[in-house]
């Protein structure tokens, strides 16, 4: 299990490659390439983003939620938010 220092690093990693990515097919549609080979490109950037959102709810479920639900005694608000934020994540 990565800390919240070495999941911040990973993140943060992951979204430089992203960027790298978008901006790659940027490019890719600028020079005119193939459709085919775009769309595999935004497949990636979309799998790579997924990873992210899962690395980022991982990471709230195991170190926000248990902060929030100590500072809290309303175990119903703790659970809806994060209810209503994997219901955001996975639209």
């Amino acid at each position: 299990m990565l800390n919240k220092e070495e999941r911040k690093q990973d993140i943060l990693k992951r979204l430089r490659k992203i960027e790298g990515q978008v901006k790659g097919i940027q490019k890719m549609v600028e020079e005119d390439k193939c459709c085919g080979d775009i769309m595999i490109q935004i497949s990636a950037i979309r799998s790579a983003i997924n990873k992210v959102g899962g690395i980022m709810l991982d990471g709230y479920v195991k170190e926000c939620i248990p902060e929030a639900y100590k500072n809290s005694n309303s175990y119903d608000d703790k659970l809806n938010e994060l209810i209503d934020t994997i219901v955001k994540y996975v639209k």
